[in-house]
């Protein structure tokens, strides 16, 4: 069973509920009230996802138990090999990459892990990459555009790495080049948003010919709490922030920010990951089908159009 987070505190005391009887039935046929339960923990589920608020979306993208970019790589992509380091500091926990097969075909993959439990999100430095890890994506978009292989970012992170010792080796200039690296590259080019977009952190592996978002993701230029924290000098007004910047994909889907939505399973995509990563792999598999047959200029000038076309009014 996942955890609930605290908007889902009615259903988790249905499920609660529904599990004692099933533990303490003593040999007494509880069915009828089981199902009856579960009748009603089902439509609770399915009323509260259908009106979430953005600082609730917020929350969902975020859950620990969603598929993270190693869950999407084990259930999508055949001959993984990835590949470290920006060949001038470190290899970047953080962002991962390397060459991958994806329904037959030689691509590259490029995406955040952020890690599931202590120890993997302190070695992953919970998705926050560094300067390293932006000239390690600079590497492999490249190399990926040396060789033809369309490239396919998953992206998931808060936003890159605040700390001094990144400003000190050049943070700004890692994200501006890996920005400029996807805007130049002439493969196509699939960014996915599969939980956090956050700030030039994301946008560094996310300016794609396609760019699609996961029902409850978020993609936004600051966190909720950081925007609040600047505006009302308090983290507390993080809801009302979430609602101002219109960070949920349906809102940017609206704008144009975004191309495709790409559903989850009821109650979030960590409900059931199988499920999720088999859905962004069909969203996936039909953005590149429609990209391939494009020239080098052509991906270029689509993409270029693309980011310069955002905000116009």
């Amino acid at each position: 069973m996942p955890s609930f987070l605290d908007f889902e505190k009615p259903i988790a005391e249905l499920q609660g509920r529904i599990d004692e009887l099933r533990e303490g039935s003593g040999g007494v046929d509880i069915g009828p009230e089981v199902k009856r339960l579960q009748a009603k923990s089902d439509k609770l589920l399915r009323d509260t996802f259908a009106r979430l608020t953005p600082w609730q979306k917020t929350q969902v993208a975020r859950h620990p138990e969603r598929p993270h970019f190693k869950d999407y790589v084990a259930g999508l992509f055949d001959e993984w090999m990835p590949l470290a380091g920006d060949r001038s500091f470190a290899d970047d926990q953080a962002i991962q990459g390397g060459f991958a097969t994806f329904r037959g075909r030689k691509i590259m993959v490029l995406g955040h892990e952020k890690g599931e439990d202590t120890a993997t999100r302190l070695k992953h430095n919970f998705g926050m990459g560094k300067p390293e890890g932006y000239r390690k994506a600079i590497r492999l978009i490249e190399l990926a555009d040396r060789f033809s292989l369309p490239l396919i970012t998953l992206v998931d992170t808060s936003g890159a790495f605040p700390g001094v010792q990144a400003e000190e080796r050049g943070q700004a200039e890692a994200i501006a080049r890996s920005t400029e690296a996807c805007l130049r590259a002439g493969v196509p080019i699939v960014a996915a948003i599969v939980g956090e977009g956050g700030s030039g952190g994301a946008v560094a592996l996310a300016a794609g010919n396609r760019v699609m978002m996961m029902e409850h993701a978020v993609y936004s230029v600051i966190s909720p709490e950081g925007c609040a924290s600047i505006l009302w000098r308090t983290a507390d007004k993080a809801p009302e922030a979430a609602e101002a910047m219109k960070i949920t994909a349906q809102d940017l889907k609206s704008f144009g920010v975004i191309d495709t939505i790409v559903p989850e399973p009821l109650g979030g995509a960590h409900r059931d990951r199988a499920a999720t990563v088999a859905e962004l792999g069909r969203a996936l598999g039909g953005a590149l089908d429609g990209l391939l047959g494009l020239g080098r200029d052509e991906l270029r000038r689509q993409r270029r159009e693309k980011f310069l076309a955002m905000g116009r009014i």
